[in-house]
Formats: C-alpha cells, sequence, structure tokens
C-alpha cells in the first residue's frame, strides 16, 4: 500500500495499522458455520446442533457436518456425495437411500444408524463407531473403514467389494449374501460374525480374529493369511472349503449353544 505515514497524523496512522490488522485476521480465519443458513449444496453446519431434523431428499452435495449433532435426524433419499461428517454425531440418523459416495465420516459416532440401500462407493468410515448400524444392501464398493468399530451392525446383501475393514471391531457382524471380493479384513475382530455360505476367494484374513465366526459353508480355498489357529476357533462345517494345507477341526461343526 503506498501510503506515506510520514505526511498522517499519528491518529490516522493508528487507524489505518487497525485496520490493516483486521483485515489480515479476516483473511486468516476460517469460514464460520452458518447454522442458521437453509439446507442446500456446501452448506456448513460445523458444530452446529441439528438434531431429529426432517432433511430427506435434499440436496447436501459437498456440505460440511464436522462436529455436527445429526443425532435422529432424516437425510433418507438426499444427495450427500462429498459430505463431510468428520466426528459428527449421527446416532439412529436414517440415511436410507441417501447418495453418500466419497461422503468422510472419520471419528464420526453413528450408534443404530439407518444406511440400507445408500451409496456409499468410496466412503471414508476410518475410525468411526457405527455399532447396530444397518447397511442392508448399500453399495460400499472402495471405502475406506479401517480401525472402525461395527459391531452387531449388519451388512446383508451390501456390496463391500474391495472395503479395507482392517483392524476393524467386527463383532457378531452379519454379512449375509454380501459381496467381500477383495475385501481386507486382516487384524479385525470377527468374532462371531457371520460369514456363512460366503466366497472368500482373496479375501485378506491375516491375523483376523475369528473365534466362533459363522464359516458353515464359506469358501475359504482362496482366502489369503489363513492358519490353522484361526480356524481351530473358528465355527465351520462338512460343507466349508478349504486351501489345500488347512484341515476341518475335530469340534465342527459347533456345538449349538455356542453359535
Amino acid at each position: 500500500m503506498a501510503i506515506r505515514f510520514r505526511h498522517l497524523s499519528l491518529q490516522r496512522r493508528l487507524l489505518i495499522l487497525v485496520g490493516l490488522a483486521a483485515i489480515s485476521i479476516m483473511e486468516m480465519a476460517p469460514a464460520r458455520a452458518g447454522c442458521s443458513d437453509n439446507p442446500g449444496p456446501g452448506v456448513n453446519w460445523t458444530g452446529c446442533a441439528k438434531e431429529r431434523r426432517m432433511l430427506a431428499s435434499d440436496d447436501f452435495t459437498g456440505s460440511i457436518f464436522v462436529k455436527a449433532a445429526l443425532g435422529a435426524s432424516d437425510f433418507g433419499g438426499s444427495r450427500l456425495a462429498g459430505a463431510k461428517f468428520g466426528e459428527a454425531e449421527v446416532t439412529r440418523t436414517r440415511f436410507e437411500g441417501a447418495d453418500l459416495s466419497q461422503a468422510d465420516f472419520t471419528k464420526a459416532v453413528g450408534w443404530r444408524a439407518n444406511f440400507a440401500k445408500a451409496n456409499l462407493q468410496k466412503a471414508i468410515f476410518q475410525s468411526a463407531d457405527m455399532s447396530r448400524s444397518a447397511f442392508t444392501q448399500a453399495n460400499l464398493a472402495g471405502a475406506q473403514m479401517s480401525k472402525s468399530e461395527l459391531n452387531r451392525s449388519d451388512f446383508t446383501q451390501a456390496d463391500l467389494a474391495g472395503v479395507d475393514l482392517s483392524r476393524a471391531e467386527l463383532a457378531r457382524v452379519t454379512f449375509t449374501k454380501a459381496k467381500v471380493a477383495g475385501v481386507n479384513f486382516s487384524y479385525s475382530n470377527l468374532s462371531r460374525a457371520n460369514l456363512a455360505n460366503l466366497d472368500l476367494a482373496g479375501v485378506d484374513l491375516t491375523g483376523s480374529y475369528l473365534f466362533l465366526t459363522q464359516l458353515s459353508g464359506a469358501n475359504l480355498a482362496g482366502a489369503k493369511g489363513l492358519t490353522q489357529a484361526q480356524l481351530d476357533i473358528a465355527c465351520g462345517d462338512s460343507h466349508t472349503k478349504l486351501p489345500a494345507a488347512l484341515t476341518a477341526p475335530k469340534a465342527w461343526p459347533c456345538p449349538a449353544e455356542a453359535d
């Protein structure tokens, strides 16, 4: 700024300096959330309280919900592609049939959330807690779900092709009729999970905890990283297909009371 300060009074100099400082602060400060803004593409509700809101079939493409409280709200059928839900609270929130492709739920908490039939392709759930949630018939192809907590969740008929579920908590999770090609279960907790009748060829089970995991009728012949020690604590039957180097434990099938 071509201002010659020596020609200005002290008061004018101070006013100019204060103004320049204010402008600098405004330029460096992040955009504030518009909690009172109406729903729409790109809305920024960071940290806002939006519990029990009826937001079904709205367009929230690219919106920001970081650290927002969204419990028991309804986003069913909404467009949420690329939306950011990092550290948001979405317990009992409904996302059924919503487009959540590439949405980011990193460290979000959403017990009993409903993602049934949602498009979650390449979505991110790293370190999120979505226990007891419904992902039935959802498309999760290419999603990142490592270190997530999904205990007792339901992935019946979901498309999990290429999903990273490494080091995830998956106790008692149901995978009935799910597509699991290329899933990475390495070092995850699959205790009592239901993998019965699935084709697990190419699935990575390295270091997975398979205590009482249901493997009846499953095809494990092409599974990666599977060991005899893992099989010995799992539950299969005479229809379970195993790699050539492994054998079915004498305890199979597991007693009914152990299921």
